[in-house]
Parts: structure tokens; sequence; C-alpha cells
């Protein structure tokens, strides 16, 4: 029987973006399978919706459970085995610089708990062929195209067999002929393995042209687009319309949360934070 239990759930849940709240009352059902996208204006509140899933940002309200963790709930020590099943791909790869392909990928078997070499050189031989870099393991990140250096963030979330892959802006850095290279490997993963795939995006053009459920934010909301397009977060009022936000405020304080994400991950790959 098809498992419909919800690998993310969120209900009435307020999420914080530093010391505020940026989204109130989300209501949010992720099942396994589905592809949805998270869009909206910058400073709306999409990556600490992901933050939030990832228990790096805690609930303000409501409720929320990410693969079987309730999140208002969730002890310090049992964050780390909550991330191990989730995938995360950034939109500036953050792989480590001075190691190979190779040893990127190891690196995150070690520290969750691979203690068999050969076991751990086979998991690394199949993501990297499930991507289509099986001959690059070898190479050091700087020798790689932006491209190259995304397949091997998505094998390096792969690596332990997730649940739900989190993709904040995936391709934010790439040419339209790249990024729609690395929509096909997102996609295809989602549809061969039934991995669920929470993606935060501004190109429009790609939710168009691979079709999944939308979540939009916007004033102070996130609520999902429907089929004929009505209700849209961004057309709803404003839950404080007395502290509406500038584009300016927005921008800075997208900037100042992308700033803490990359204190927090720039020396180590997410999926090995213990």
């Amino acid at each position: 029987m098809e498992d419909r239990t919800p690998v993310i759930s969120f209900e009435k849940a307020d999420v914080t973006g530093g010391d505020s709240i940026v989204v109130y009352g989300l209501d949010m059902n992720v099942m396994p399978g589905d592809f949805i996208y998270i869009v909206g204006k910058v400073g709306t509140g999409k990556t600490s919706i992901i933050r939030t899933i990832t228990a790096e940002n805690r609930l303000a309200g409501g409720r929320g459970s990410v693969c079987g963790y309730d999140l208002d709930g969730i002890r310090e020590k049992d964050i780390p085995y909550l991330r191990r099943r989730l995938g995360v791909v950034f939109q500036d790869f953050q792989l480590l610089m001075d190691r190979s392909v190779r040893d990127n990928l190891e690196f995150v078997l070690r520290a969750t708990g691979w203690k068999d070499e050969r076991t751990r050189d086979r998991r690394i031989a199949e993501v990297l062929d499930a991507v289509g870099m099986k001959n690059k393991a070898h190479k050091m990140p700087h020798q790689l195209s932006g491209g190259e250096q995304q397949r091997v963030a998505i094998a390096r979330a792969l690596l332990n067999s997730p649940e739900v892959i989190l993709a904040d802006e995936p391709t934010g850095n790439l040419d339209p002929e790249t990024a729609d290279g690395i929509m096909r490997l997102l996609t295809g993963i989602n549809r061969k393995n039934g991995t669920a795939i929470v993606m935060v995006t501004h190109n429009l053009s790609l939710v168009e042209k691979y079709p999944g459920r939308v979540m939009v934010c916007g004033n102070e909301a996130c609520v999902e687009r429907t089929g004929d397009g009505v209700s849209p977060a961004s057309e709803t009022e404003s839950h404080t319309e007395t502290e509406e936000r500038t584009e300016e405020q927005s921008e800075a304080e997208e900037q100042a949360e992308e700033t803490v994400q990359q204190k927090g991950h720039d020396k180590t790959p997410y999926g090995a934070a213990l």
C-alpha cells in the first residue's frame, strides 16, 4: 500500500527569519514523491522555510514535523539524525575546495557513520554515476564547471538516501542551458527514486517547464497556488499592514539570512553536520 504520510508537515506554523516572524500560519504537506517549488520576492521567507525544515530556525508558533521529528519539541541531540534524512543542495555548491570530488563525498559518509571502506567506495560510485559524474571522482572542485560542481553537490545530497531533497536556488549561479540540465537531473531523481523535492527558486520559467506544486510567499504568508492561479500569497492581505516592507529592506534581510547560512556551512558539508 502506498505510504501517504507526509514527510514534511506544517500546520498554522509561524516561521522566523532572524528575530522576527516572516511567514505566519504556514500550512504545507509534502508527500513522498512530491516536487514542490517555493517562489516569491526577495525577503519573503523562502529560505527561512528551508531553514525551519532543517531545524536551524525554530518555530514561533503552530506545529511542524519533518521525517517523523516534531520541530516544535525536537531535542538538540536529535537534530543531526533528522538532517541525515534530508539532502540539501545550495546555490553556491558548498564543496570543500581542498579535497577531490571523491574525498568530498567520503567526508560526509565518514561523518555519518559509514565505517566500511568498500561500502563507502561503492556508494560514492553509485551516486556519481546517478548524476553523470562517475569519471570525475579524482577532480578537484576548481577543475569543474559550475554545472559539474552542482552535480557533485546533488550526489552528496543523495549519499544517505534522503526522504527529501531541499534545493535552495540550485540553478541560481548557472547559465540557462546548464540550469536546464540540473532540472532534468532533479526531476529524474524525483520520478525514479520517489524522493520528495522542495526547491526554492526565482526562475519562473523553470517552474513552467518542469511543473510541480507551487507555494507562493509574500506579504507574510505562503500559500499554495491552485491550478487556476487563484489565492497566491502575493495577492493576499498583509498580516500586519502597518509593517509593510520596502524592497530595499527585503533585500537587506535576504542578504543577512544568506550570510548567516554561509557561516554555518562554509567549512562542513551540510549532510555531515553532527
